[in-house]
């Protein structure tokens, strides 16, 4: 249905989670905006920059191979991973994964025989998901040719449960503020969520309650990257109404995550209603 009717789709999808039929025609909020540019206009780039795997080139046309995490290969069939050779620790990822449930820890230490085939098991289920943006009707996600990407695993700071994903929204090319992602959970999808301005204020009050994303109690440290991951956002969403660009910071180093063009698919219910439209006065949509 995603790929076929996708307006019903989202018109279905939206109505059961806010109990309202979404404004396609002029959008106003942010989630609506996003709905209508990825129903309505050209995504095609979207599909290279929400590929894991080719985004990498696209970071280093932009002058910036040095926030990349280190790469130890990717691949199209389990059986080529040479994971003998492969460092002690590291972390697997879907090259068209959403990071919900498809980025997975490595420590071959504690690896029994049998963790590795549940585990070989895991990587080719990723790869058997051709669309996994169908239910949610995301186009980018269906020219994406799957892949099995090992990076470096990157060391929480001390204190830490998990590694902090610091998500900088950005409309049309300029930074607005942070979304932050805290003691994730193994499963992936359950964080603690933080909204943050450009100077680091803590704003609680733009965001919802709920049992999968808990409002964090208390603010997080500035990171010490603030102000570069604010530069480096300028660069990567250049010449976009709108895009999240995600970055990591490891022992003072900001490293790229990922750029998300279509954040919970445009229908986000973590923010309040009143900070959607918000934002989304700041994203200019061009209609042809």
């Amino acid at each position: 249905m995603g790929e076929h009717y996708p307006v019903t789709l989202v018109r279905l999808r939206y109505l059961a989670r806010f109990h309202r039929l979404p404004n396609l025609k002029n959008p106003i909020d942010l989630n609506e905006k996003i709905l209508y540019l990825k129903l309505f206009t050209d995504t095609s780039e979207w599909t290279r920059l929400a590929d894991k795997y080719k985004v990498r080139d696209y970071v280093r046309s932009c002058g910036l191979e040095d926030i990349l995490i280190p790469l130890y290969g990717a691949w199209e069939h389990v059986e080529d991973i040479p994971f003998d050779e492969l460092p002690q620790t590291f972390i697997l990822k879907a090259n068209n994964g959403d990071g919900k449930g498809t980025n997975l820890k490595i420590d071959k230490a504690k690896m029994k025989d049998e963790d590795w085939d549940a585990l070989k098991k895991t990587l080719s289920n990723w790869l058997s998901q051709k669309h996994i943006g169908a239910l949610s009707a995301e186009p980018q996600y269906r020219g994406i040719k799957p892949k099995i990407l090992a990076e470096q695993l990157l060391e929480t700071d001390e204190g830490q449960p998990s590694l902090i994903d610091y998500k900088l929204w950005c409309f049309n090319g300029e930074p607005h503020s942070f979304l932050v992602c805290s003691d994730r959970k193994e499963n992936g999808h359950d964080t603690s969520l933080g909204c943050y301005d450009l100077d680091w204020n803590y704003h609680p009050e733009h965001l919802m309650e709920s049992e999968r994303y808990p409002i964090a109690k208390n603010p997080l440290p500035r990171p010490q990257c603030l102000e570069k991951m604010k530069e480096l956002a300028r660069v990567l969403a250049k010449g976009f109404p709108e895009v999240r660009v995600d970055f990591y910071e490891a022992q003072g180093k900001v490293y790229f995550g990922e750029l998300t063009f279509t954040s919970l698919g445009g229908m986000m219910n973590y923010y309040s209603p009143e900070y959607l439209q918000a934002m989304g006065k700041h994203v200019t949509i061009k209609k042809s």
